[in-house]
């Protein structure tokens, strides 16, 4: 059974946020996540609003950052939300996204980022499960640090977002409960992927179908195939800086070829980035087209490999304009899209 999950983007009227992440709860979608980054509104604050108007969906980012964010406060926000639900929360969790951490001046490289991880999930591991913390760590250090925020669940699920290396891959077998990975797309992706997961599940000695091995995916559907591959090309642009060069290589493209398109969103010049990002560039780097042609590429590239969830990150004309000023024509909503995906790509699936 493939579980499907929806990728919300907060830049929309949070009233209309609302509703998308109603209209999914409604549909019967596992969860709406939310990226957990300055460039969009707040995410928690988005979920807390959308607690009381949903009864299933489960909420939490996908991801949250453990440099920009303290652990024992991401820990505190995931209990207060939790509560809020009545048990619907749980986190994906990475060391931050690359570009945004340019833009902070924060030195990322030579730091051990993995490994930062790995503290910064056993201390909100403890901080959850016990409610207080004393630990001396090589990131993170307390001394008799309590909460009042206490999740509801008993255990509150912990995910780990990798792309890159094979480290996280295992790291998210090894202490999480699962691993979603972000911008993946091929079968040589998630083949890489599910190998290193199996390998972190064996060293914990886990079963590593027991874990939730999650595909975060741009995703457009629609009737009209050629638009909604170009609502999907013009949002896969702007993924491209992020993903580092062993994933981009892992989809049968030449890491050099895309530095202009990076170096051109570097420059401030989105035209001519997405210029640059040619539709067969997109199409190894989206989900997109006809509910036929979206089952096809689920089928063919992502799901053989042991994927056993969808985190569809649905773009629509309002994202689209949000994000590069273009207009697209004759690309539904999100709403119109999840009833879309839940009617037609589902089925297909399951």
């Amino acid at each position: 059974m493939v579980r499907f999950s929806y990728c919300h983007v907060p830049d929309y009227p949070l009233s209309e946020s609302i509703e998308m992440i109603k209209t999914a709860d409604e549909l019967g979608y596992y969860a709406c996540y939310s990226v957990d980054e300055t460039y969009h509104k707040d995410m928690w604050l988005l979920f807390a609003a959308a607690a009381d108007k949903t009864s299933n969906i489960r909420l939490g980012p996908n991801v949250t950052h453990l440099i920009l964010r303290e652990p024992t406060l991401v820990a505190q926000q995931l209990g207060t939300l939790d509560e809020l639900t009545n048990g619907r929360a749980e986190a994906v969790i990475s060391f931050g996204n690359l570009v945004m951490l340019a833009q902070y001046h924060q030195q990322w490289q030579g730091t051990r980022p993995v490994a930062r991880v790995k503290e910064g999930m056993q201390v909100i591991r403890t901080f959850l499960d016990e409610g207080t913390i004393t630990h001396e760590g090589e990131f993170f250090n307390y001394t008799g640090l309590f909460t009042a925020a206490r999740p509801v669940q008993d255990h509150l699920p912990l995910k780990i977002g990798a792309m890159g290396g094979p480290r996280s891959f295992e790291l998210a077998a090894e202490i999480g409960d699962g691993m979603h990975s972000a911008c993946g797309y091929s079968r040589e992706h998630y083949d890489y992927a599910v190998e290193h997961v199996k390998a972190g599940a064996d060293k914990a000695g886990k079963d590593w179908k027991d874990l939730d091995i999650g595909a975060w995916v741009i995703m457009t559907v629609g009737q009209d195939s050629k638009a909604a591959k170009e609502a999907a090309r013009i949002m896969a642009a702007f993924y491209i800086p992020a993903m580092p060069q062993n994933q981009i290589e892992r989809h049968g493209l030449d890491y050099a070829d895309l530095q202009p398109i990076t170096e051109a969103f570097g420059a401030g010049d989105v035209k001519k980035a997405l210029e640059l990002t040619t539709p067969e560039v997109a199409e190894k780097l989206s989900v997109a087209g006809t509910p036929e042609e979206c089952v096809d590429k689920l089928n063919n590239d992502i799901l053989p490999a042991g994927v056993n969830h969808i985190i569809a990150a649905v773009t629509d004309p309002f994202l689209v304009k949000v994000f590069s000023g273009e207009d697209v024509a004759n690309v539904p909503d999100v709403k119109g899209q999840l009833h879309l995906i839940h009617d037609e790509v589902m089925p297909a699936l399951n």
